[in-house]
Formats: structure tokens, sequence, C-alpha cells
């Protein structure tokens, strides 16, 4: 039963948060560009400094590894890094691409080739290959057009559905937001807050 539970939690330029995502449920988060969200994920995922605490299930962050509590949360940023100069280096298995509506010649294909919207979705297949216990998403669709922006919520609510992962989903859509979110909140002044 995964469980993702921030107390007196902050990136060094928000407030502290105190928020509980239980299992199988998705909370999206908006706000401006530049007041704070993929920092707050960034911390969540330990790649940035911050205050308080964030525990999986009764485990802290801070309590195990580095690299294992990043092994259990998936965080998608919205430019994913690619290492590899061919997209299929990149994965231990071949993802369904179909699914997300991207043709089987891609994974032969240099990334530098592929549009935005491709990287994106391939990135989104990546992460969830690992199977992480919680998803933290940056913007998850925000390249891609209708068509593939449902293919991709669908996928990543599939997996949820799956796996009952809580799911921290930053977005600027207000109807992506109805659609995939449970609750809202939003950063006003450096504070996160429900509305």
């Amino acid at each position: 039963m995964p469980q993702l539970r921030l107390k007196h939690f902050s990136p060094l330029i928000l407030e502290p948060l105190n928020l509980v995502i239980d299992e199988g449920e998705t909370v999206t988060l908006s706000g401006p560009s530049g007041s704070g969200k993929s920092m707050l994920l960034r911390a969540i995922a330990d790649l940035d400094p911050h205050n308080g605490t964030a525990r999986l299930d009764d485990t802290a962050a801070d309590e195990m590894p580095a690299p294992q509590w990043r092994r259990k949360v998936g965080y998608l940023p919205a430019e994913s890094s690619w290492w590899e100069e061919i997209a299929g280096q990149h994965f231990s298995e071949a993802p369904q691409l179909e699914a997300l509506g991207l043709a089987k010649t891609i994974l032969q294909s240099p990334v530098a080739h592929l549009s935005s919207g491709e990287r994106q979705r391939l990135a989104v297949f990546r992460m969830l290959q690992q199977q992480p216990r919680i998803l933290l998403l940056d913007e998850p669709t925000a390249n891609l057009d209708p068509h593939h922006t449902q293919l991709v919520e669908e996928w990543i609510l599939k997996y949820q559905q799956h796996s009952g992962a809580p799911i921290l989903w930053v977005t600027h859509d207000p109807q992506q937001r109805q659609r995939v979110g449970m609750r809202h909140f939003e950063i006003h002044d450096k504070q996160v807050m429900q509305t």
C-alpha cells in the first residue's frame, strides 16, 4: 500500500508543506512559471536540497541510500536526459510502443532525430519500466497533441491502477486537472495551497 507523506517539507524557496497522497490517488499541482513546482518534485526525488521529511509508507528518504529512494520514486522531468545516441539503448526490454502511438522503428532512431513529443512519450515508458512506487510527473503531456495526451494519461493511470502508485502531477491544463486529479494544489507566494 504505497503512500507518500510530506511533513514540514519544502525545497528552499517554498514554505513548509504537510501533504499525504494515498495509494491510488492523483494530486495535481499548478502555479506560475518559476514558482517552484519543478523544484518541489526534484526535492521529493531527493535531487535538490530541502527541509523536512518525505516518507514512502513508513520509511523516510534519509533512512535509505539515495539511489534506493530514487528507484522507488519515479520522477519524470519536463525535459528528460538521454545519455545514449540511439533511443532503444535506453530500454532493458522493448516497450509497448503502439500503446502511446509510436512506431517500432523509433527504437533504431537517434535520439537527436526524435521530436519533443516522441522523446516525451519514450520517457514515460522509461520511467514506468523501473516500476516506481510513487510517480512525480512534471507536465508529462506538455508537448503532445490531444490524441497523444489521451494515450499518455490512459497509460499512466493504467499503471496506477495496477500498482496503486500515488501521483503528484504538475499541469497547467484545467481540463487535465479535472480528468486525472482527485485533489488540486496551487503555488502562490511560496505557499502550496489546496484549491
